[in-house]
């Protein structure tokens, strides 16, 4: 059973799935060139691999736009002592 409200990613993990997104992003792309490199262009193993590279990069530039939403409240959570936190 899932909680009601999702845990948030605390800041370490954010770096980390950013940094293993990059990766797959960047291999992502190798892939693709190869694939297409190898059976052209209008092949539909192509194009399906194109569409998924495209996807990947997508994922990659929402979560990035996310991060630049989120890790400045991080943050200033992270200043707030104990004491004072509700």
């Amino acid at each position: 059973m899932q909680p009601d409200t999702p845990l948030p990613l605390t800041l370490e993990e954010h770096r980390e799935l950013a940094r293993e997104l990059r990766l797959s992003n960047t291999r992502m792309r190798e892939l693709c060139q190869l694939v297409v490199s190898v059976y052209g262009p209008n092949n539909q193993a192509a194009f399906t691999f194109q569409k998924a590279a495209e996807a990947v990069d997508r994922l990659c530039n929402d979560m990035q736009a996310r991060r630049r939403r989120i890790i400045p409240a991080i943050r200033w959570a992270a200043s707030i002592p104990d004491r004072a936190r509700f």
